[in-house]
């Protein structure tokens, strides 16, 4: 995973009527090792299909080698002279393991011009340390799990959130223009772009989020008791699970799987229905998916004030929460991967 650093977001959404706090961590979701899997699946669905031959016209390589790239991105910095640069972190080598492929000169470059451009395209507070640009705010909503579908209307969305970035990167695609506030200047970016946020929009954790008051009991932020930035959960990264955070033990998938789709995982991909409706709808339906999905991530947890990460939490049953999360985690890198896949089919028949 390429970062660590909590971030603090705020958002003004023109159409809301209330402001959204959201922080998140700079994990990646599913890890680098899940990006590969679903990006994976995707090529071996697209093998021998006008979708396939265009990803890799404009590719110039592979869904599973292009899965990690926006998380690659975190390692470009700005400084306080407006000067951007991709800065290899000595103390944490291992976060360039899935950067490899993109370390040329060139490649580097091209990585530091789009975070350029969508630094400053939204309204962004980082957290007072260390300085984020909007970009990593495109990997993720905060959708509280008693809505259990996607709205735009709900907390925890806003214009640059993890949909909207989808439905930008397929409008390129399209060959019509990146809809404000997203700077996209090419299908090249696009298609980064969706190998990656694909991954994200299923990791549950990455769109449907539990908040809570100061005790630790569930609120609902669109009814009475909106969200307090003071007792924020950002999508389960400031809740302690033993030595990592709950939203991190999610992002890591089941170690049997490797890099690359599994048998098991491509036949369950191709097993998954056809989406319904327009392809405008796809993202905020598989969104929803995903919220459902997050209600049972959250199921049979108890929060109390406190530790490392602001929150611990306890299970009612942490073996039989152990054995459902490894299921769910399967199920959804072979969701991400088919859905991937369709979606490039509907853009390219």
């Amino acid at each position: 995973m390429i970062g660590h650093i909590v971030r603090r977001l705020i958002v003004v959404a023109a159409v809301a009527v209330l402001a959204v706090s959201a922080a998140h961590d700079t994990a990646a979701a599913w890890g680098y090792q899940g990006h590969k899997v679903v990006g994976s699946i995707a090529d071996r669905l697209l093998k021998d299909t006008n979708a396939g031959r265009k990803v890799g016209e404009i590719l110039g390589t592979d869904l599973r080698t292009a899965g990690p790239w926006m998380d690659c991105l975190k390692a470009v910095r700005r400084d306080d002279n407006d000067n951007y640069a991709y800065t290899i972190d000595p103390e944490h080598l291992e976060y360039e393991v899935p950067c490899t492929k993109f370390k040329t000169p060139e490649l580097r470059d091209e990585m530091v011009a789009f975070v350029k451009r969508n630094w400053f395209t939204c309204t962004y507070l980082p957290d007072g340390v260390h300085q984020r640009g909007c970009h990593e705010t495109y990997h993720f909503d905060d959708v509280a799990l008693q809505r259990g579908r996607f709205d735009r209307a709900f907390a925890g969305t806003n214009p640059h959130d993890l949909v909207a970035a989808i439905n930008a990167a397929v409008a390129v695609l399209q060959g019509k223009p990146a809809p404000p506030p997203f700077a996209i200047a090419s299908k090249r970016e696009a298609l980064f772009m969706l190998a990656h946020f694909l991954g994200d929009l299923h990791q549950p954790l990455h769109v449907g989020s539990v908040y809570l008051d100061a005790a630790g009991g569930r609120i609902d932020p669109d009814a009475a008791h909106p969200a307090d930035p003071a007792t924020e959960t950002a999508g389960a990264n400031f809740i302690q699970d033993e030595n990592i955070n709950l939203h991190r033990e999610w992002d890591d998938i089941p170690t049997d799987l490797g890099e690359a789709a599994t048998r098991e995982l491509l036949a369950d991909a191709r097993s998954q229905p056809a989406t319904p409706g327009s392809l405008d709808d796809w993202p905020a339906a598989w969104a929803s998916d995903s919220i459902t999905v997050a209600q049972q991530a959250f199921a049979g947890l108890t929060f109390t004030p406190g530790g490392a990460q602001r929150w611990t939490v306890t299970f009612d049953d942490h073996a039989t929460y152990l054995r459902a999360q490894d299921a769910i985690k399967r199920k959804q890198l072979a969701k991400a991967g088919a859905h991937l896949a369709e979606l490039l089919k509907a853009i390219w028949p």
